[in-house]
């Protein structure tokens, strides 16, 4: 590695970078003088392709009122112990009695309110600062004995508390905060907005439409509301539910302010019956097999409504004892005499539910009980008298047969969710809200009509020199061969699954490798996993079959085939690609084949040649040496990816995966390099890491080398930086924070000349959609839009590379943060959209440039590297970075893989 670095320094030939404003033309920067990025502003727009008729998603939004100044206050709530009080349900509940109460005080102004904090009007309030006090009364009459542990009469008769009500009483102070202008929205619209209030203006708006739903019962989460209807329900299994909504937000765009309008979906617990729900959840037929630890977790800090009493309660925990075992202590009133007193008898809940309220417990016995009161003070409901409440959040990750489920049962094809989105939006009537209508605003109820532009496919190269012209974003190789194949001389195949017969896969492999050009020899072991064995741990399995590796090979494989039992989440997968890509350094591909078939094992087969060094195809002009802009200069492209651990896990690291381009003047061959990083931190940290001695032991060093040394002793001088799962909020610490670390690992190299960049994210989760305006069908592959509803000012275009064939088509949304290089419009946007065409394990376009998508799948499968369920299991993220364990390491990848595709 310090052999090439050596190489590396000292070239005179790469130009010097583009000037920044902390440079003047004819200076050079120092070394370490790293300039400061700003996000650049459109550069025109594009005008290759054909012409196309669309509509979106986006409703137009009328101001009469744009003078109007929204009055930003600070609302604190205190409880009668001066204590904070926090929670978007009560704090709603509280502003909405307050303003009942103090309509006259308050001058009539209408509120629009967070939730929390922050609470906006139309004009001032009368004074800068008000305090009130605000008495909430829960509407039933509160039994004492509603759960064990109140007072009870020697007859089993309940009494009335001495208070039909339960009140409680609250300080609310509202201070005045700050003044926004409501045409800072239209000022920011012309790039006339200094004050840079625009933001803050379409918060109120946003806080607006959020209050209209929350009004009415829904969940919020962020921008998006679902109802308690059971319409909108999906059962996806395991005690989880889909409940279906809406996302609604103002946009600033070039045609002017939009509502953008999506359907939405958020997982919930299933309401019902608690025990019905466990069952469910942990996928076990009687209650007698329910794992309780387990249910415990899952319990806890639900919300749950009793059948006898219909009061609602939080759970805290359950009882150490079954119902029929657990005591408490009742108390008794001895009424024989003049003076009340009381008596206490040891009772179980059991007991107490069937005898002394009369209720009758099928199953309690034996079943935990539910904790609904307090740490110090337990109470106690039977399990089978409670059931969740409905709009619970669900907010760990779902399996993958939740997921299919979820995906096939909410699908809507365009013409369908055209007309839902448009039904929501005169359903909710957005426009009545009190604080909108003040401002004059209105919205029409007609999707917006834009024009869009469809490129032209790139045609493809493949095997014997042929030509490939995809049809509607899919191509085959029916009849065709790969562009360069691998030779796969030595190769073992491994069964896990004893369901398949391995000798019959080996010849149908070879054969379908022989019909794509692809030599393939017989295998030299099939190695069968004992039926004893598979008793034994995931790890010790996959040592286990090792072991027997070794006794049959003198040296490693070109590849090995893995035969799993399951096609998704095995237990074998992590321990299995850990032992080949790290410590035994061979390529191997798992497959879990149900059905073996010319289409799977081609399918196959593609990822083989890939990872085994070998080209399935490529972009003509690639192969022609053509590519614009970078068939002149060395170029290299970097696919920039973050993943984070399961919602609800803050001890999982998050996984930061960089892919970086080889063989210039290729583009479609690529390499990735993995590190942890603290979790849920989005900014990569490890692109440039120097160690004690000053050696920087970084990712992007990894990729500068290895393009180095593929590319025939060139260096990039210019670099495309492709960043994937960043929002708006966070395109200056990509330029500033990310791109800095890129300039400094080439400059620790010992160049001075940094490159020329280009940064581009792309996102994917946005509630933009795209549909034709003559046509029930989704919009053609390679369909394009860069006006009218892209943003007023900042560089950004939608594009659909995809050929939806099921459901309604994303398009992925690419925002240019800098461009050095200097891409016309049309030259980077044939970029994009050819770089959905070199995914090398597909046949079809892909929705995002291929190298975001290998970054993806590079940190997804070394994720599996490291056995996180050791890690301590917490409820929430609140630990301290003190007290927070350390990252832990991923194993680095073994020297004959580490070059390799082994991700695809």
């Amino acid at each position: 590695m310090d052999k090439v670095t050596g190489n590396m320094e000292g070239n005179s030939n790469l130009p010097h970078p583009v000037p920044t404003s902390n440079h003047p033309p004819d200076t050079k920067p120092e070394c370490m003088d790293i300039p400061k990025y700003s996000v650049i502003s459109r550069r025109g727009i594009g005008s290759a392709g054909r012409q196309i008729s669309l509509l979106t998603n986006h409703f137009k939004v009328s101001v009469n009122v744009p003078d109007a100044v929204f009055y930003q206050y600070s609302v604190s709530i205190t409880s009668e112990d001066s204590r904070a009080v926090e929670g978007k349900g009560i704090g709603r509940k509280l502003i909405d009695k307050l303003y009942q109460t103090y309509s006259s005080e308050l001058a009539g102004k209408k509120f629009a309110y967070d939730g929390e904090k922050t609470l906006y009007t139309v004009g001032p309030l009368p004074q800068n600062k008000l305090q009130f006090t605000v008495v909430l009364e829960d509407s039933f009459a509160k039994r004492e004995s509603e759960i064990v542990g109140g007072g009870e009469s020697p007859n089993g008769s309940t009494k009335r508390s001495k208070r039909s009500f339960q009140s409680k009483t609250f300080q609310v102070e509202i201070s005045y905060a700050a003044k926004v202008p409501l045409k800072s929205i239209f000022l920011g619209l012309k790039g006339m907005d200094k004050d840079n209030n625009a933001q803050d203006a379409l918060r109120v708006l946003d806080i607006a439409l959020r209050q209209t739903v929350a009004k009415r019962g829904c969940l919020l989460v962020r921008q998006s509301f679902f109802h308690d209807d059971s319409r909108n329900f999906t059962d996806v299994g395991g005690g989880v539910t889909g409940v279906k909504g809406f996302h609604a937000s103002f946009r600033p765009t070039q045609g002017g302010l939009s509502l953008n309008m999506d359907v939405s979906t958020t997982m919930i617990l299933k309401p019902g019956p608690v025990i019905h729900f466990l069952l469910a959840n942990q996928d076990v037929k009687e209650a007698r097999y329910i794992d309780w630890a387990k249910a415990k977790r899952m319990l806890k800090n639900l919300r749950v409504k009793t059948r006898h009493s219909n009061m609602e309660y939080k759970v805290v925990g359950l009882s150490e004892k079954p119902c029929n075992q657990q005591f408490f202590p009742m108390k008794l009133r001895n009424r024989k005499g003049a003076d009340d007193e009381e008596q206490t008898v040891d009772i179980t809940v059991y007991d107490y539910f069937t005898k002394h309220r009369k209720i009758e417990l099928t199953c309690s016995g034996y079943l935990p009980c539910l904790n609904v009161g307090k740490p110090k003070r337990p109470n106690y409901l039977p399990l089978e008298l409670c059931s969740l409440v409905s709009l619970q959040r669900y907010t760990k990750a779902l399996s993958s047969m939740q997921r299919a489920s979820l995906v096939e049962k909410s699908r809507q094809k365009p013409l369908e969710r055209m007309g839902t989105l448009v039904d929501a939006l005169r359903n909710y009537r957005y426009d009545e809200d009190p604080v909108l209508a003040e401002c004059g605003i209105s919205l029409e109820n007609q999707l917006i009509q834009i024009k869009g532009r469809v490129l032209e496919s790139p045609k493809l190269k493949v095997g014997n020199g042929n030509d490939c012209i995809p049809r509607n974003g899919r191509w085959n190789y029916n009849q065709r061969t790969l562009l360069q194949p691998s030779k796969i001389e030595r190769w073992v195949i491994v069964n896990f699954s004893a369901r398949c017969d391995t000798s019959r896969l080996s010849r149908e492999f070879i054969d379908c490798g022989r019909n794509k050009g692809v030599q393939i020899e017989r295998p030299v072991a099939l190695i069968e996993e004992g039926s004893q064995v598979r008793r034994e741990s995931p790890v010790r399995r996959v040592e286990r079959m090792f072991e027997q590796i070794r006794e049959k090979l003198s040296r490693p494989p070109d590849l090995i085939l893995c035969v799993l039992a399951e096609r998704k989440n095995s237990d074998i997968y992590g321990p299995w690609k850990k032992i080949c890509l790290s410590d035994f350094g061979v390529v191997t591909q798992c497959i879990c084949p149900f059905k073996i078939n010319d289409q799977y094992l081609t399918n196959v087969l593609l990822k083989v040649n890939a990872k085994c060094g070998g080209i399935n195809s490529l972009l003509a002009i690639e192969r022609s040496l053509s590519v614009p802009i970078i068939k002149d200069t060395p170029t290299m492209i970097l696919g920039m990816d973050v993943s984070h651990g399961s919602p609800g896990r803050s001890d999982m690291p998050s996984i930061a995966a960089v892919v970086g381009s080889q063989c210039w003047p290729l583009i479609s061959r690529y390499r990735a390099s993995v590190r942890t990083q603290s979790p849920k931190v989005e900014m990569i940290d490890a692109l440039f890491k120097p160690l004690a001695d000053g050696v920087d032991d970084g990712i992007v060093r990894e990729l500068l080398i290895d393009f180095y040394q593929s590319s025939k002793g060139r260096k990039p001088t210019q670099i495309i930086v492709f960043r994937d799962g960043v929002s708006e909020s966070q395109f200056n610490q990509v330029l500033n924070i990310e791109l800095e670390q890129i300039v400094k690992a080439y400059q620790n190299m010992g160049e001075t000349n940094i490159p020329r960049f280009t940064v581009i994210v792309a996102q994917k989760n946005h509630h933009t959609k795209l549909f034709q305006a003559n046509s029930p069908e989704n919009v053609p592959p390679g369909t394009v839009v860069d006006s009218m509803i892209v943003h007023p000012r900042n560089y950004d275009f939608y594009m659909c590379a995809q050929a939806g064939m099921i459901g309604t088509s994303r398009p992925a949304h690419y925002h240019v943060l800098l461009d050095e290089i200097g891409f016309s419009a049309d030259e980077l946007q044939n970029l994009i959209h050819s770089l959905c065409y070199v995914y090398q394990r597909s046949t079809t376009a892909i929705s995002i440039v291929a190298p975001i998508y290998y970054a993806h799948l590079a940190a997804k499968q070394m994720s599996q590297f490291i056995k996180f369920e050791d890690l301590s299991e917490t409820s929430s993220g609140q630990e301290s970075i003190a007290s927070a364990p350390p990252v832990p390491e991923l194993p680095r990848l073994h020297e004959n893989v580490r070059s390799s595709m082994f991700f695809c």
